[in-house]
């Protein structure tokens, strides 16, 4: 297991950079699901655009004005944070990242050339546009435009709803540490983020005037293929959404053990007993071998983002493929809870896990979905919602 790059560079590449112990490795893959997504979602946001399916919104900017006060100290104080803390932790080199972010350490001389720097480029590529006498402009903004805006709504309160979720699963251990859990790095419900991401960005498209049917469906694969990147990051680091313990034999001459039972060695959490003759901060391995159920889930999820991805232009009736999506992706996670270790209710008698529960209202509403689409309007042109 690798917690952070910088045991991955020091074990693949024999390289040591000590600032990589900032850069978690579920977060490095987390950012990479980001990226996935959103390059996915502005593909079909424009593709719908030249379709005819998506309309442009006007909005007037002024142009040729130099930097204001306001912008160039917006522009230091983010690129001082940008040197004082994330590049500040290649030069400081901190044996402990998590207590790092959250003190007051940093490197001060990095911060104030970094924040120079911003506050600089921001007056460079004001002064370039800087007319005799500034305008008004009325410009087109798309929805792939929006992309950026999209992604951001989506990391925050994503973010927010994992770690909500998360504690109201585990709501004995939140109060046993309420800041720990808030301030921890681990510990994070896929649902709770796709949830709280979700209402954020309907929100957002309303605002601006996007049909939610056809964004819905636009976002649809990229979800699928952000879970299953995203779960690569689960894997390497050992967050703790491994399985149960397996201790059958693999039945698979072809599959390789660690991929039939693991017991996630160098785990982030540093769950189970120590590893002989090892020293550092993570020496631990799982007392028995488990399921590595985020391998099965990064397969299932690019198995099922290739058929998303397939079927996409088939389905043409608005927020069908988004039922689809909600489908498979309940059914998905409802079988690898059988053998993946969570927090269990107690319900009249039954024992679900929140994400069985979840997952199974998923596929209700998808099944739902599908049969509702057909029967609402088409969604309006010329901006306007559907």
């Amino acid at each position: 297991m690798y917690p952070n790059l910088y045991y991955a560079f020091k074990d693949l590449f024999g390289i040591d950079i000590p600032g990589l112990r900032f850069i978690n490795s579920f977060g490095f893959f987390v950012a990479l699901a980001f990226l996935g997504a959103a390059w996915t979602l502005t593909l079909e946001l424009r593709r719908k655009s030249k379709a005819g399916l998506l309309q442009y919104e006007e909005t007037q900017i002024t142009i040729g004005q130099p930097a204001s006060i306001s912008d160039l100290l917006t522009n230091f104080i983010l690129g001082f944070l940008l040197g004082y803390k994330i590049i500040g932790a290649f030069v400081v080199g901190p044996e402990d990242p998590q207590a790092f972010i959250f003190s007051s350490d940093g490197s001060l001389p990095t911060g104030l050339l970094v924040g120079a720097l911003f506050a600089g480029l921001k007056w460079w590529e004001k002064k370039k546009q800087q007319l005799p006498k500034p305008e008004q402009r009325t410009i087109r903004i798309w929805p792939q435009d929006r992309v950026g805006d999209f992604v951001v709504f989506a990391a925050i309160f994503g973010f927010l709803g994992a770690k909500i979720f998360h504690n109201l699963e585990n709501w004995n251990e939140f109060k046993a540490d309420p800041i720990g859990a808030l301030l921890s790095f681990s510990g994070l419900t896929f649902y709770g983020g796709l949830i709280c991401a979700a209402v954020a960005i309907g929100w957002y498209a309303r605002k601006h005037k996007i049909s939610l049917r056809h964004l819905c469906d636009a976002t649809a694969p990229g979800l699928m293929l952000a879970y299953a990147v995203g779960r690569i990051g689960c894997q390497v680091a050992g967050d703790g959404d491994w399985g149960i313990a397996n201790s059958k034999p693999n039945p698979f001459s072809w599959l390789p053990d660690w991929a039939w039972a693991y017991k996630y060695p160098h785990n982030v959490l540093n769950e189970g007993v120590p590893i002989p003759g090892c020293v550092g901060q993570y020496c631990n391995e799982l007392a028995q071998a488990h399921y590595p159920t985020p391998l099965y889930e990064t397969i299932a999820g690019l198995l099922l983002f290739t058929l998303l991805w397939s079927i996409r232009k088939k389905i043409t009736v608005p927020g069908r493929l988004f039922a689809v999506y909600l489908i498979v992706n309940g059914l998905e996670r409802f079988f690898i809870e059988k053998i993946r270790v969570n927090t269990k209710y107690d319900i009249l008698g039954f024992h679900p896990t929140q994400a069985e529960l979840i997952s199974t209202g998923l596929v209700i509403a998808g099944v739902i979905l599908w049969f509702w689409m057909p029967k609402l309007k088409a969604p309006a042109s010329k901006g306007q919602v559907a």
